[in-house]
């Protein structure tokens, strides 16, 4: 029987599940050992591939000169206005295809068509359409964040239990109401499937999207690299995307998750 002292001092049991998220961590960390390994014998020379530590040293610079912040802000808020549009209006195509046969009929076939387009080839058509401004870099980022939305929700609805949709008819629900209790939820798992894949594409478009006459963010960083000869500043600005990225994927994985289980 434990005493009063060992009840006191006894260390809190740990749970190795709430460690896993550092087995992601391994894999990354054996990367930058080797780069830094194959640049430091010679495979690569360091105009072609820099040290880590000159990466990192390089970032660090430009945030403290106060650079790297307006690249980053610029970036993420062209991102988070791309993501609310894409997504709005993937939802409306989404439930409007998924609730209608004759709409899917008409509209899924072009859908399917445009979602393979490169993100690169819309930018000669934006800019006339749009211009150089920040309407045309949003509004393909919101393009590469509709598709995965509209196609998952609009999948989602089409496979909703016809058992479901059955009962429902039996009480004589509304269509309103029957959309709120039954299709919405029973979509929901795939329509948030959806949004983590529009997140996803909506940071790969970004990279095109500021192609457009960009003069901050960090495509432009990685465009400005690659004219300056700055292998640096582009590993730095890939670095950049794939950590936002990276964030932006667990914020929507998190949300997810606690939908779900609620």
């Amino acid at each position: 029987m434990a005493t009063a002292r060992e009840r006191v001092f006894r260390w809190p049991a740990l749970d190795l599940a709430d460690f896993r998220w550092l087995l992601g961590l391994i894999v990354p960390s054996i990367l930058v050992v080797v780069w830094h390994v194959l640049v430091t014998v010679g495979v690569f020379s360091p105009h072609q591939l820099p040290e880590p530590l000159s990466v990192a040293t390089t970032l660090y610079g430009m945030a403290v000169a106060g650079e790297l912040g307006g690249h980053v802000a610029i970036t993420l808020q062209r991102v988070a206005l791309g993501i609310l549009l894409g997504v709005s209006v993937g939802i409306v195509f989404g439930a409007v295809t998924g609730l209608y046969g004759l709409a899917h009929d008409l509209l899924d076939p072009l859908f399917q068509s445009t979602k393979n387009i490169p993100s690169l080839a819309w930018v000669p058509l934006f800019l006339l359409w749009f211009g150089i401004g920040e309407g045309a870099k949003v509004t393909l980022i919101a393009l590469g964040a509709f598709f995965p939305v509209y196609l998952n929700f609009s999948t989602g609805i089409r496979e909703v239990d016809r058992d479901l949709l059955e009962v429902v008819e039996v009480y004589d629900v509304g269509r309103l109401e029957s959309l709120r209790r039954v299709v919405v939820p029973a979509a929901l798992p795939s329509l948030l499937v959806g949004i983590r894949g529009g997140v996803g594409l909506a940071w790969m478009f970004v990279v095109a999207a500021e192609l457009i006459a960009a003069s901050q963010g960090i495509g432009f960083l990685l465009s400005d690299g690659r004219v300056m000869s700055r292998p640096d500043v582009i590993i730095g600005s890939i670095l950049l995307f794939a950590f936002f990225g990276n964030l932006s994927d667990l914020a929507v994985k998190e949300v997810q998750r606690r939908v779900v289980d609620w």
